[in-house]
């Protein structure tokens, strides 16, 4: 059984359905044997599968696993101990004969990679992820191999560490820490990391697609911040939901907050007091953030983004925060990551997180499950799912259902021509 949660909303309730932990974690009834593919060693699960799917590092959840397994699948798992696999280790992994993987946004899945998985007969891969900058789907595409990725799942996991990267920053919560662990603490001054407050500032956000709207929902219902975003695209729901807000608060007696739509980013960065980015990465918006849009914002802005990390010229990034000391930024995610911009380690108003923001059980466990669910699916020759599609029932629904036999996101699909589902 899941937890299901009604949440309520200025335009209706909606409910989601959260698979419970101990569905999520439950035990694969049969323990892995241990092997090595070209020396390196794997878990093997379901050794009389006969479809070979790689893993390429171990995921959390057991449904993934029994997704694959009741499918017919050997599912051999990397214990490589490189955090980070690179292009031939991986296909030595695929080897001679390979139908599926799973893997990682840090691997480089171009032509290479591809081809040897084309070469071994392998006819699925996805991404351990939603988004997919690591995959060259035009190469996927011309070796004939759809391309997963798991969407709909990391929508509140990740405007959630967008939000607690912004009070960590304005709280000086971070630098906090360190002094009380350090036993610098001598009692109660006046002055001691004195931070900003954020009721009734302004949240500014570029990217009002689903993360951006959580995020922004976050800060001004917890807050009573005003809104000011920027948005390729028209969000006439959003904009009426939070004008909607503001009419509630002024009917209760309370502060109505302000939302504007910005007919360009330069709007934004000039007015907020709490910058957060929420765009995809591609030419138009790597370094985004640069030095010029820095000296845009207010001196003691704060800057948070757990979008992607080439969105913000990191170099330029950490040259601002040393010349103005009072703005604050909160980083999950880094330019040439796991690499930071050299000095970016010594500015105390930066707040960084190693890339955690879908690191939720319930949100990494589901990326397992869709990833798997993409991977199965492809292999039984099941229709896929329309973009967009509600992909909770793969998190809950029993396995088996026939709801389930669909792959719930293939992002090269029309390209290959694929059967949709109907």
């Amino acid at each position: 059984m899941g937890i299901r949660m009604r949440l309520p909303s200025l335009l209706g309730a909606r409910q989601i359905c959260y698979p419970s932990l101990s569905c999520m974690a439950r035990s694969f009834s049969s323990a892995p044997s241990e092997a090595t593919v070209n020396g390196h060693p794997v878990k093997v699960y379901n050794p009389e599968g006969v479809k070979r799917v790689i893993v390429t590092k171990e995921l959390p959840g057991d449904r993934w696993l029994n997704i694959l397994t009741s499918s017919g699948c050997r599912v051999e798992v990397s214990q490589h101990p490189d955090t980070i696999l690179d292009v031939p280790t991986i296909k030595q992994l695929i080897g001679s004969k390979c139908d599926g993987v799973i893997g990682q946004l840090t691997e480089d899945w171009s032509d290479k990679l591809f081809g040897a998985l084309k070469a071994a007969g392998g006819r699925a891969y996805s991404n351990y992820a939603v988004g997919y900058n690591n995959v060259n789907v035009a190469d996927a595409t011309k070796h004939g191999i759809p391309v997963g990725n798991t969407p709909g799942v990391l929508t509140e996991t990740t405007a959630e560490i967008a939000a607690a990267l912004t009070l960590s920053a304005a709280r000086r919560v971070c630098e906090a820490d360190v002094f009380m662990r350090s036993g610098q603490y001598k009692g109660w001054l006046p002055s001691l990391f004195v931070g900003k407050l954020l009721q009734n500032k302004t949240v500014g956000i570029i990217g009002a697609g689903r993360i951006g709207q959580a995020y922004a929902k976050m800060m001004v219902e917890g807050h009573k911040m005003n809104l000011i975003y920027y948005d390729l695209f028209p969000q006439p729901k959003f904009q009426e939901y939070m004008e909607n807000y503001s009419k509630f608060c002024a009917a209760n007696g309370e502060y109505p907050i302000t939302v504007t739509a910005a007919s360009s980013p330069e709007e934004v960065l000039k007015t907020a007091d709490v910058l957060s980015l929420h765009m995809l990465l591609d030419d138009s918006t790597h370094h985004f953030i640069n030095e010029e849009r820095l000296n845009m914002m207010k001196e003691d802005a704060l800057l948070v983004n757990a979008a992607r990390g080439p969105v913000v010229d990191e170099v330029a990034l950490v040259k601002h925060l040393k010349a103005h000391p009072e703005f604050r930024c909160g980083l999950d995610v880094f330019e040439d990551e796991p690499l930071m911009k050299p000095g970016l380690e010594e500015c105390l108003n930066a707040v960084i997180v190693p890339h955690i923001a879908s690191a939720s059980l319930w949100t990494r466990s589901g990326m397992a499950t869709l990833a798997a669910s993409n991977v199965a699916a492809v292999l039984q020759g099941f229709p896929v799912c329309p973009q967009g599609v509600d992909v909770i029932p793969f998190l809950d629904l029993p396995l088996g259902s026939e709801a389930l036999k669909a792959c719930p996101s293939i992002v090269n699909a029309a390209d290959l021509k694929l059967t949709m589902k109907k």
